[in-house]
């Protein structure tokens, strides 16, 4: 019998180092997808690049060197998501821990914005040793949730107040304490279109919306008088320039102010750990959920790797000068345009290293521009508020005292001092003291002694 031709069977193509690296296959992606899924989210998100600085300025810091700081810090976040996690998660400054860190650590406790950023520093590492460790879980399930719905709502409110006060839409007022700013002010009235169209360009879904809001306005600003001898806008010497070093933020960290200062402290302490730990695990369950990346027993993949990120990047972030990092809950979008693994955030990554050679523009931004983003960011705060049964009057109490007292008082220490208080109170009049935490307890004595200390030095 003659011998038959052996068939033989062709090797199996070599995965290219892309697919090796991000799983692009198992995933079902491509770098083309996850390239415009990339873009996708930098145009949800860069925003931050324009209200960060806006907000910190307000703390007394270079805002050029806060544009620099914040893009290089969401450089670095992003850079270790997507290596280290392999999650289209974008990282920058977060909103809302800036305008605490402005407008309640140094403009109401009077401490130096150095201090602050140790502050947000310290945080960082707390956070790193719970995200290394079972602290975490722990922490989690010990926190109520109508107590931190409540914080987050009452920082949204604080946003969306803040927002509109450095615009001018908001003025102070002799009867009334605080009102409207005359539409006969032609700023008031460019802040005003801002906030009634900006939200139109985001539930129609636009690309980019809020950015393209700021965009429109600043440009308008360049033509609107916002008094007698200047536009609302000031033109730019230039639109392009090689980027600076944030050299009057670098390494500035006041640590001596911080432990000299630690039980005034503490209260911030508390608010900057959970807001960077809960933030981030909603993002993480949110997004993941989107990109259907959670395995079958429901777990979040790389969910150590994800929050060692926001945690290592909240500690890179103040080196820098800017305060607390955290994954962005805009790369859902990113992940609706096909997103799926960690080359995503690469992609953001890489577009926020060439906005820094635009920093000049971003640096006349006028508030006018950002308050439509804050007050729709703020709005997008509150959305915890529909997880919660409000019709239960033990959950209704903490959460509304939160957030009316924190926004009536211009001061996030007062509404979760008064928040926190009641809910305790609540529980131990209704004989359900064994769902008081340990952490609630411990919180409970800090906001006791935080208002013992600065009544003593008031």
């Amino acid at each position: 019998m003659d011998d038959q031709p052996t068939a033989t069977i062709a090797p199996p193509t070599p995965k290219s180092w892309f697919d090796r690296t991000f799983e692009l296959t198992a995933r079902s992606t491509s770098v083309p997808q996850e390239l415009l899924a990339g873009a996708t989210t930098f145009a949800a998100m860069v925003y931050i690049i324009a209200v960060n600085p806006s907000i910190m300025a307000n703390a007394g810091m270079d805002r050029g060197d806060l544009v620099i700081a914040t893009a290089l810090a969401a450089i670095f976040g992003s850079v270790m998501m997507g290596l280290l996690a392999n999650l289209p998660l974008a990282v920058a400054p977060a909103m809302g821990s800036n305008v605490i860190f402005a407008f309640v650590i140094v403009k109401q406790m009077g401490a130096p914005w150095q201090g602050a950023l140790a502050m947000v520093a310290f945080t960082g590492v707390v956070f790193l040793i719970l995200s290394l460790s079972k602290l975490r879980e722990k922490v989690a399930k010990d926190v109520p949730e109508a107590i931190k719905i409540g914080i987050q709502a009452a920082v949204g409110a604080l946003i969306v107040f803040i927002g509109l006060r450095g615009a001018g839409f908001v003025v102070p007022n002799q009867s009334t304490y605080i009102a409207m700013g005359s539409l006969k002010n032609p700023a008031v009235i460019l802040t005003l279109s801002g906030i009634l169209l900006t939200p139109v360009l985001v539930v129609r879904r636009i690309p980019g919306a809020l950015i393209i809001s700021i965009a429109a306005l600043t440009i308008i600003g360049l033509f609107v008088p916002l008094n007698d001898t200047k536009m609302v806008t000031s033109a730019p010497s230039t639109i392009f320039a090689l980027p600076k070093w944030p050299a009057s933020t670098f390494l500035a960290l006041d640590f001596k102010w911080l432990f000299s200062n630690f039980i005034i402290a503490l209260p911030l302490l508390f608010y900057f750990i959970c807001a960077e730990f809960f933030s981030t695990l909603a993002t993480l369950i949110g997004v993941t959920g989107a990109a259907n990346l959670r395995k079958p027993d429901g777990s979040i993949p790389s969910a150590t790797a994800a929050f060692a990120t926001d945690a290592t990047s909240s500690i890179i972030g103040p080196i820098l000068g800017t305060s607390v990092v955290t994954a962005y809950i805009e790369s859902v979008t990113g992940v609706q345009a096909g997103g799926r693994t960690g080359l995503t955030p690469l992609t953001v990554a890489a577009l926020f290293a060439l906005a820094l050679f635009l920093w000049p523009v971003f640096v006349i931004v006028p508030p006018q521009a950002t308050a439509p983003a804050l007050v729709v960011v703020g709005v997008l705060m509150m959305q915890g508020l529909a997880r919660i049964d409000l019709a239960q009057f033990e959950n209704t109490i903490p959460i509304v005292l939160t957030l009316f007292v924190t926004v009536l008082t211009n001061n996030l220490i007062n509404g979760m001092a008064l928040g926190t208080l009641s809910f305790i109170l609540i529980c131990l009049a209704t004989g359900r003291a064994r769902e008081i935490s340990g952490v609630i307890w411990g919180l409970g004595v800090v906001f006791l002694a935080y208002f013992y200390v600065t009544t003593r030095l008031m």
